[in-house]
């Protein structure tokens, strides 16, 4: 099977390719980026080409599989380049790979993707994908979720797969996410669970995650076993305050979700943090997942939990960790965090 990874130098597609050269049902891996890494895995040839501009139909010539993985999630300031990219980039992925003829596509949605459901018991993969409109990251997941519905009505030849994860952690990602989410005045120093004494205690703060690692491998079952349709994954337990201070040894001090989403909307319109207040609401109003049928179909069983999820990027974020990708790399000392403030948290891809 020759696959291509579109989106390869990221958290997700990192260990996506890890995964793939692992099996032997794979023969050749094309790992498509914007930006060209030094990280040279096996089995991988490296393609650097946009999906926003460039001519993808070289590139997916001769594949069997293409794996979307290619995502912006910033500039959050500029939401017609993250559309860009993720909307009219992706519409370009599929149409691509159905020129190419290749028989199998895996995309990757989202817990995003969900219209607001409850926090008290799960939903499975029928539940609405209307997203969060208040949020660029929800609105594009679920528009996305409509074009593959007119795509699979019109290429019923090819076998679709939609997964839907949690919050994706590892260790390697750690300054990635710093960077996407918290910017550049997080202290990599005070990361550290011993100096973390408070978590706040925001109701409707319960969410779910699982290592990249094994939503690595979830991607390749999906390659390897004749399935089709949308996947949640996700790893117990579910995170809330009481799970995060327990973790941490911390105490849970109680914060109302205004005075939460009112920090981060001053942080956001100061330029002093990337993350929207838009993302607070979303993350207050995300279901909790089933993932039965990932277990039953896929086989799929998640090796580490998500608190393991958690403290692997809180582990990597107080040791600055990454790898050798543009995405992944590793903190570049006060040269770095400079340039990110002079650029604007949140105005930069």
């Amino acid at each position: 099977m020759r696959v291509v990874v579109v989106g390869a130098t990221g958290n997700v597609g990192t260990s996506v390719l890890s995964a793939l050269e692992s099996d032997p049902a794979i023969t050749s891996v094309v790992g498509m980026a914007r930006r060209m890494p030094g990280w040279r895995p096996g089995k991988t040839e490296w393609r650097q080409a946009d999906v926003c501009r460039d001519d993808l139909g070289e590139i997916f010539s001769g594949a069997d599989a293409v794996i979307h993985l290619a995502w912006l999630f910033q500039p959050t300031h500029n939401p017609v380049t993250t559309w860009n990219t993720n909307v009219i980039g992706s519409v370009r992925v599929f149409r691509a790979a159905a020129r190419a003829g290749v028989s199998t596509l895996v995309h990757a949605s989202s817990v995003g993707a969900y219209s607001p459901g409850p926090k008290d018991r799960m939903v499975d993969e029928s539940w609405p994908t209307h997203g969060w409109p208040g949020a660029a990251y929800g609105r594009e997941k679920a528009y996305v979720e409509r074009v593959l519905d007119t795509f699979e009505r019109d290429h019923q030849d090819i076998r679709v797969v939609r997964m839907r994860p949690g919050f994706i952690f590892k260790r390697e990602s750690a300054t990635e996410q710093r960077r996407l989410f918290a910017g550049p005045f997080l202290p990599q120093r005070l990361v550290r669970p011993d100096l973390i004494r408070f978590v706040p205690d925001i109701p409707g703060l319960r969410f779910q995650a699982l290592h990249t690692a094994d939503a690595a491998e979830a991607y390749r079952l999906a390659l390897t076993r004749p399935v089709s349709g949308a996947f949640n994954l996700a790893a117990d337990p579910v995170i809330d305050p009481a799970v995060l201070a327990e973790m941490l040894g911390a105490r849970r001090v109680p914060v109302p979700p205004m005075v939460a989403r009112g920090a981060v909307a001053a942080g956001w319109h100061m330029r002093l943090i990337p993350a929207s207040p838009g993302l607070v609401d979303m993350a207050l109003r995300l279901p909790i997942m089933d993932v039965t049928r990932a277990r039953t179909e896929l086989g799929w069983e998640p090796r580490h939990s998500g608190t393991d999820a958690l403290r692997a990027v809180i582990d990597g974020m107080s040791g600055g960790a990454g790898m050798d990708t543009p995405p992944l790399a590793p903190e570049s000392g006060v040269g770095g965090r400079i340039r990110e403030v002079t650029t604007g948290a949140g105005t930069r891809p």
